[in-house]
């Protein structure tokens, strides 16, 4: 391994902790580097305690109770909390694996070096070998400029393609809209003209929402229309956002105009449900800007699930054809973690094991190893169609980097408080794209200057 150097134990310096804390969600602690347990054989861990600080969905207690089983291995988790994970890092003792997502994480963190570079163990690995990974791994990667290249410092436990979207033809034949093509994208502006149409209102009250197209924060879901659209929200160095470009202006535009036709759910028109998925199973949402993942839950309705179809992520006319995903939720192990041996077998054994085969067989997403493909539900007409689909769409997936500079969250705050004016029609398109140049720029510019 290489060498780290300072104890595991070491306190967090100041600076690094404001750098941490300041940005809102993020995490971790800066550490002076540790010198890291020897790489598992796959044979070690038997016997030790893993602290895994998650979701309550992602470690689940039969998840906990199998790892006992099959590795010997206790596994304590910790809810997941920002503010708990800063406290427990600067306390110089931090979880042995921290859930995050990816797609927005993966830079933060790796950025302020609390993170374990894993590519030794993926090295040592005979259950995570590099060429079964698939792309969407490389989220997880960060270079000290760029993601998507350098050592990997995490993985995606599935994922899914989070632009495209699920739509119910049942809906879409009441209202005398045609279905889009299986393969072949819409356009984006195609796609609001159909969500206009598929809207039914009563007595004021949205009854039937035409589509929703969220993302997954708003922050990385402009970021992709951006790329979309031929552009880059992002300055090279990523210490900048500029939504006045032709091609970011063009990807706000549309979203602001999504959201001021109330065809949709959005900040100023909120679904009931907070979410896609139970207004989706009741017959209220016709499109669903959720990936591959919500077939999970789709397929348990067997009267919806033979009339929904998953379609391809729409495009921009003249722009890019691409289709990134906006999450790759998995684990990540802290630089100055004290069981890292252990922790790489449980990690091993989550990623590659009998946790990953039961999830690649139950549909909620794909699998990120390739050889776990093969599970993907199969057995209906309804599941191979959208397996069609999906499959053809892999070859036009591509990470799309995000800033290391401000969480996400924090970017989600900003835009939350101002974008509001321009949905409702009191602000135009180009005053909201000037003020959140002025105040994302001024929070990246802060957390550029705390990474140093």
């Amino acid at each position: 391994m290489p060498s780290r150097a300072g104890a595991p134990g070491a306190p967090l310096s100041r600076r690094r902790f404001l750098a941490l804390s300041a940005a809102g969600a993020a995490t971790g602690a800066a550490a002076l580097s540790g010198c890291a347990l020897q790489v598992s054989t796959g044979v070690g861990g038997s016997g030790e305690t893993v602290t895994v600080m998650a979701k309550p969905g992602d470690i689940t207690p039969e998840l906990v109770t199998q790892a006992r089983k099959d590795l010997g291995v206790k596994i304590v988790t910790v809810p997941y909390s920002i503010t708990k994970l800063v406290a427990m890092m600067t306390n110089g003792n931090p979880p042995d694996l921290v859930r995050g997502v990816g797609a927005v994480d993966a830079p933060y963190f790796a950025a302020r070096d609390v993170m374990e570079d894993l590519d030794p163990y993926f090295a040592g690995s005979g259950v995570l070998r590099l060429d079964d990974l698939d792309p969407v791994n490389d989220l997880w990667r960060y270079d000290g400029r760029t993601q998507g290249k350098g050592p990997r410092y995490g993985m995606a436990k599935d994922f899914s393609q989070d632009s495209m979207f699920w739509y119910n033809t049942g809906l879409f034949d009441e209202a005398g809209v045609g279905h889009p093509p299986e393969t072949d994208p819409v356009t984006y502006e195609e796609w609001l003209d159909k969500a206009k149409r598929l809207t039914q209102r009563k007595n004021g009250q949205t009854t039937v929402f035409g589509g929703s197209y969220n993302g997954v924060l708003t922050p990385n879901l402009l970021a992709s229309l951006t790329v979309a659209a031929g552009g880059s929200l992002f300055s090279d160095d990523f210490s900048r956002v500029d939504f006045t470009t032709p091609e970011a202006r063009k990807a706000l535009g549309w979203y602001i105009d999504y959201c001021r036709t109330r065809v949709g759910p959005s900040i100023i028109q909120p679904d009931p449900n907070t979410w896609d998925g139970p207004t989706y199973l009741a017959n209220r949402l016709a499109m669903s800007n959720s990936g591959y993942w919500l077939g999970g839950m789709i397929n348990t309705d067997k009267k919806l699930a033979p009339v929904s179809r998953l379609a391809p992520a729409p495009v921009f006319e003249g722009g890019r054809r691409v289709s990134p995903c906006q999450a790759g939720t998995g684990l990540w192990m802290p630089r100055k973690a004290h069981n890292k041996d252990a922790a790489w077998r449980v990690f091993e054994w989550f990623f590659g094991e009998a946790p990953a085969r039961a999830r690649a067989s139950a549909g909620w997403g794909i699998p990120t190893l390739k050889s776990l493909r093969s599970l993907m539900p199969a057995q209906e007409d309804y599941q191979k169609r959208v397996l069609k689909v999906q499959n053809a769409e892999l070859k036009h997936f591509s990470v799309i980097a995000f800033t290391p500079y401000a969480s996400v969250d924090s970017l989600f705050a900003l835009f939350n408080q101002i974008a509001p004016a321009a949905m409702k029609g009191e602000m135009s398109v180009d005053t909201l794209a000037g003020r959140l140049n002025s105040v994302m720029n001024e929070q990246l510019k802060r957390g550029k200057e705390q990474v140093g």
